[in-house]
């Protein structure tokens, strides 16, 4: 694949007939919380922790070029057919000779927005200026 100029992060999620692959010059929400239930016992002097649940995140792709855009419009339209459809996949970020620095396991993830490029004929748009998943964390 290659690295258009600035784009840093290269892009593998696939799901159930789906496959979104790119890359951007933008990623977010590569993170993880966890909610904890604090408990305190008598005669002791620290409180334990009891997990209760991960909260959701939002992966957010921005500036990208898709290498098969016809897989983000199947996606868009099993979304809006109902279909859920998670997604999982690696997110890598390279340096700007294309070596590879950091790779952040994605799973679970559901298109949550699709933004697509501002036409216009005077300038050069990017195929993809954002886009959204629900998920509970990067490992």
């Amino acid at each position: 694949m290659s690295m258009q100029s600035g784009a840093y992060f290269k892009v593998l999620l696939a799901g159930v007939g789906v496959i979104v692959k790119g890359d951007f010059t933008s990623v977010s929400g590569l993170g993880m919380e966890v909610e904890y239930e604090v408990f305190n016992e008598g005669g002791r002097n620290y409180p334990r922790f009891f997990m209760k649940d991960t909260k959701p995140q939002t992966l957010v792709l921005e500036q990208g070029v898709m290498t098969d855009a016809d897989s983000v419009a199947v996606l868009m339209d099993m979304v809006n057919k109902g279909q859920c459809v998670p997604l999982a996949g690696v997110i890598t970020m390279t340096d700007r000779y294309g070596k590879d620095q950091r790779t952040w396991v994605i799973e679970g993830a559901h298109l949550q927005k699709y933004v697509g490029p501002k036409l216009d004929a005077n300038s050069s748009a990017l195929a993809v200026s954002r886009m959204e998943f629900i998920y509970n964390g990067a490992l």
